[in-house]
């Protein structure tokens, strides 16, 4: 009896420990399954909040960036710059012309007459020169500070007046010019969502104006709408932009400038703000001024208010050049 007992106090005593021991591994699986959840959801979660960083549209926006450069208003196509002196300039292929023209085009096409802050110019009557695909014999310039430069052709080469605070220069294309079909793609850091920030515009209470340099050694001043405040690796930072609260623009540097990236700079476009107020600096999208491409532009400058002490290994990289 008293065996009979203990047997069933034991076989009890067996089946509570079972119990508590399945108890015990159903609390350890389910404790398992919910760190995997975890684990899992946390990945979607990284995953999802890296939608708004879209390849797609990145692979367009540096498609486009090479139909700019190839285009007609393009920088490729730029084949010389010259400054006009007070008075008389004459232009034309020949090497007695005040600006020499490129081979192929006339020894003598015209003279440019700079007097007063005005530029006028008269065509050689033997040489077809036209504007707006009228034959010009004589006309005033206006130069592309108004927004609507007169335009002047003859061939495959265009020009016009370009004025950077007292100076007159022409600006010269040719539609022929090799540099058009040489560039196929422009190096660019890998693409990703740390670059894509978001930013807010701090609207200063009186008037903000910032100094712009440019590589001809000038400086001017521009009128800032506000100043973009981000954070970047816990990093506070700010850039003064240029254009309008709908409009923005920026020309930065950083400590990539010179090495990685164009020792002049970058520009950067920035999309109208969103319904609370907040911009999105794509720093993926950063580009080269026309200067990392051409000899004769005339490219503003960084100025010191948007020198970043941080590197942006993002957007475009440098491409060697021996012109400045």
């Amino acid at each position: 009896m008293v065996k009979m007992y203990l047997s069933q106090i034991k076989s009890q005593k067996m089946n509570t420990q079972n119990k508590v021991f399945f108890q015990l591994n159903r609390i350890r699986f389910i404790n398992f399954l919910f760190i995997i959840i975890i684990f899992f959801s946390s990945c979607s979660t990284d995953k999802s909040s890296n939608n708004d960083f879209n390849k797609e549209e990145y692979k367009q926006w540096k498609a486009n960036r090479i139909n700019y450069m190839k285009s007609h208003e393009g920088w490729l196509n730029l084949a010389g710059l010259f400054w006009l002196e007070e008075g008389k300039n004459t232009i034309g292929s020949s090497p007695e012309n005040t600006i020499r023209f490129p081979e192929g085009s006339p020894s003598f096409i015209g003279t440019f007459i700079l007097q007063d802050s005005l530029v006028s110019f008269e065509a050689n009557p033997e040489v077809e020169v036209f504007s707006n695909k009228k034959r010009v014999r004589e006309t005033l310039m206006e130069p592309d500070v108004t927004m609507h430069p007169t335009t002047l052709s003859w061939d495959s080469l265009e020009w016009f007046i370009i004025k950077r605070s007292d100076k007159y220069g022409i600006r010269l294309r040719d539609f022929n010019r090799k540099e058009i079909n040489e560039l196929d793609s422009i190096p660019c850091f890998p693409p990703g969502p740390k670059w894509k920030v978001k930013a807010s515009l701090t609207v200063p209470l009186e008037e903000l104006t910032l100094m712009l340099p440019n590589v001809l050694g000038q400086a001017s001043e521009q009128n800032v709408p506000g100043i973009l405040k981000f954070t970047i690796d816990g990093k506070a930072l700010q850039l003064y932009p240029l254009g309008t609260k709908e409009e923005l623009w920026v020309i930065f540097g950083d400590e990539s400038s010179g090495d990685q990236t164009y020792g002049g700079g970058r520009f950067l476009e920035i999309a109208p703000p969103d319904k609370d107020g907040n911009y999105i600096l794509d720093f993926n999208k950063a580009y080269n001024p026309p200067c990392a491409f051409t000899e004769f532009a005339t490219c503003p400058l960084p100025p010191k208010e948007n020198v970043l002490d941080i590197a942006i290994l993002a957007g475009e990289k440098n491409i060697p050049h021996d012109w400045h």
